[in-house]
């Protein structure tokens, strides 16, 4: 059997898989198993950094291996602890709880804003307020924090505690934060999987008053935005807030499965011995990708992926079959006159590689995609959005 033979027969049904099999790939070009190249504008759902098999990373990744590839959190590894100090120093937070995925590393959120405000205020005191078409993961918990019904309606019951806020409805934000037993805000930046759809900063401000007022935990969802997506090391950055606690994964291994949950000093010191735990978190080999990736988030790259995503949205905004163009930095959803599934088979046919979000079009190119290569795959993106039907 060929590979899509073989993944057929043994591998459960969960992904709608394109009719493509990827064998290898560098930088911003993925290479199929026919021989053909394909640019890649979408990057493992904003996983792949500095695209495939980065030379900085595998060199890191690879030193690592040949050291030690595992230990559990019994013992001390340096990778682990040299990546916690890198996020903090460079976010001003104060701790780090490693885990494996974005949802992990909600999960973990959760229970540290329910504790913090069980610890202060009584076991009563545990409604998570999240936003509807929001995203944080396929847990049944992080499910529940999810608000779309569309995720939910095969797997009820959920997990209690938590509900819905219209996104950019700041009187329904304070209804609900002011119908008591409020623990913490979770949300995110831009949402993601919820349509590319940035808060506006008038909301976001209003979340950090109220809860200021209300002594609520803010949880700021970074799992897509975060680690340069947006134009910012983390995407809060571009509203001038800090939440209580973030959480990512994604990019931050650039490959590798790796989740944060990054504390300030508020609830620091909420989670003690025993309270939470990860076999695979802070894997020594995952922490030194991770490392290699924050090293080079630095002013300059930032500005390039913020001048990057300038020139998609002025050439994507121009174009005769795009109607809008949404988004932060790198992390774009373009509405399209033509369905966006067929926007997404022709753009395969041509040799780049986009994805969806809700009826858009999705754009996650890597960080170091270099002019050139964005340039043509922009102007492929632009013929198949403007062809005739």
């Amino acid at each position: 059997m060929n590979i899509k033979e073989l993944d057929k027969e043994y591998i459960a049904g969960t992904y709608g898989r394109f009719p493509l099999t990827l064998i290898k790939g560098k930088g911003s070009i993925a290479i199929g198993d026919d021989g053909s190249e394909y640019i890649d504008m979408a990057t493992g759902i904003a996983v792949n950094t500095f695209g495939y098999c980065d030379d900085i990373w595998v060199s890191a990744v690879a030193e690592q291996l040949m050291e030690l590839q595992h230990t559990s959190n019994l013992y001390y590894t340096g990778p682990c602890a040299r990546l916690a100090q890198l996020l903090c120093e460079r976010t001003g937070m104060s701790k780090v709880f490693f885990s494996n995925s974005g949802a992990e590393a909600n999960e973990c959120a959760i229970k540290v804003a329910r504790k913090y405000a069980a610890d202060k205020y009584g076991k009563e005191r545990n409604v998570i307020l999240t936003l509807k078409n929001s995203f944080h993961g396929r847990t049944i918990t992080t499910l529940s924090a999810t608000g779309q019904d569309v995720f939910h309606n095969d797997f009820l019951p959920l997990t209690e505690g938590f509900q819905y806020v219209e996104a950019n409805n700041i009187s329904d934000l304070e209804d609900k934060v002011k119908s008591g037993n409020v623990a913490a805000i979770m949300f995110e930046l831009v949402q993601g999987e919820g349509g590319v759809m940035p808060l506006t900063q008038e909301f976001v401000n209003r979340i950090f008053e109220l809860s200021e007022e209300y002594d609520l935990i803010t949880i700021a969802d970074e799992v897509q935005t975060g680690n340069g997506r947006t134009g910012q090391l983390y995407a809060y950055m571009n509203y001038g807030v800090k939440p209580d606690i973030f959480s990512t994964a994604k990019g931050l291994g650039g490959g590798l499965p790796l989740g944060a949950t990054v504390l300030s000093y508020k609830v620091a010191d909420v989670l003690g011995a025993g309270d939470h735990g990860s076999t695979f978190g802070g894997n020594p080999v995952c922490c030194a990708g991770a490392i290699s990736i924050l090293n080079r988030l630095d002013d300059e790259l930032l500005a390039d992926v913020r001048k990057k995503s300038e020139y998609i949205i002025s050439e994507l905004s121009a174009c005769s079959g795009v109607t809008a163009v949404d988004g932060m930095g790198l992390m774009l959803g373009v509405t399209t006159v033509k369905p966006a599934d067929e926007i997404v088979k022709e753009c395969m046919d041509r040799g780049v590689l986009v994805i969806k979000a809700k009826h858009k079009v999705r754009l996650l190119p890597a960080l170091n995609i270099d002019w050139e290569t964005l340039k043509e795959a922009i102007e492929i993106i632009k013929a198949v959005c403007s062809a005739e039907v």
